[in-house]
């Protein structure tokens, strides 16, 4: 038979003392001598004796486990970002429930509610493209777990959120295209519904005003950033009896795609066409032709900020804390 798990009362029957005695001892309490701590862990030791961490849990009101929702853990950027977490995590003895959402808004929700089934004590996000629907914060909110989102975040005011102003990275890409020459520069852009798609497009719209160049609808196409949605994207620029000879793609894994495309058409890049994108991947590094440049939007930076916000307000109760939001800005990196 499966022996069971020593008890506090066990380790004082053995010692004959009080159990509170014992869980004193455990515990440091200035309160009980030297010789008799000693004594307590000692045959907590010999019994094999392990704290019932679910008392300790209900008694303090808290789990000491976060939850971390991001699209997938895959994508370098996001990998960078669970780093970060975790060494904040382990600064506050906290344990990380990862989760992926796949860009998937109802395996989104159920992660949601399984992290509030058990209880943690906050919640850190990215939100898939496809999110749309946001009463889970009401829902999380009723429930007193705090959630802090990051990069992908809400248009929404009074939420925590920590994101990359993606506007000062368009603006010096298009400056360094004009500065080239180049005069027909285009945009291939997430879904629309997305904030941060949203800012691309308003950015890229100021930044050619900026270089006193022209804003085209036909310049400015969108993909819903799987490999076929990024094939047709560039496509539809190809066909263009104007083709443009710069372009600024929404990610790195789209520039991937593209490059690949243009390179099977026969078009050489830096010379047909030349591509700047967002998130610097390290995967550039590994490539002998990468793109001109890639824009930095620290997910390092993000992530870390994220979590130290969620840890002020864990424990807080609603009110107590007013909702922040920290923007850093995005920078060109050329290749």
């Amino acid at each position: 038979m499966k022996k069971k798990p020593a008890t506090i009362k066990e380790i004082a029957r053995r010692l004959k003392i009080s159990p509170s005695t014992v869980s004193r001892a455990l515990n440091d309490h200035p309160s009980i001598g030297l010789v008799t701590t000693m004594r307590v862990k000692k045959v907590a030791e010999e019994l094999n004796y392990e704290p019932n961490q679910t008392a300790i849990f209900f008694k303090q009101r808290r789990t000491f486990t976060i939850g971390v929702i991001l699209p997938s853990l895959s994508e370098p950027f996001f990998s960078s970002a669970i780093s970060e977490i975790e060494k904040v995590a382990v600064e506050h003895e906290y344990t990380v429930l990862m989760g992926q959402s796949h860009d998937d808004a109802a395996r989104e929700l159920k992660i949601l509610k399984t992290f509030r089934k058990h209880r943690v004590d906050g919640i850190l996000m990215s939100l898939g493209k496809n999110t749309e629907d946001l009463s889970f914060i009401k829902m999380l909110a009723d429930a007193e777990v705090p959630i802090v989102f990051f990069d992908c975040v809400p248009s929404i005011d009074g939420v925590n959120k920590v994101y990359s102003d993606l506007s000062t990275g368009m603006r010096e890409a298009v400056q360094s295209f004009a500065s080239l020459g180049h005069k027909n520069i285009a945009l291939i852009n997430g879904p629309r519904n997305l904030l941060a798609s949203q800012e691309r497009a308003a950015a890229y719209k100021k930044a050619l005003k900026s270089e006193n160049l022209e804003y085209s609808e036909r310049y400015e196409v969108d993909t819903d950033l799987t490999e076929q949605g990024n094939i047709a994207a560039i496509d539809k620029l190809l066909t263009l009896s104007e083709r443009p000879s710069a372009i600024v793609s929404f990610n790195d894994f789209v520039t991937l795609d593209v490059i690949k495309h243009v390179r099977q058409k026969g078009l050489v890049q830096k010379k047909d066409v030349f591509f700047i994108s967002y998130a610097n991947y390290p995967l550039w590094k590994y490539m002998e032709n990468p793109p001109m440049g890639s824009i930095e939007q620290y997910p390092d930076k993000q992530a870390r900020k994220a979590a130290e916000i969620l840890f002020k307000h864990i424990g807080t109760t609603e009110g107590e804390q007013e909702p922040e939001t920290v923007i850093f800005k995005s920078k060109l990196v050329l290749k």
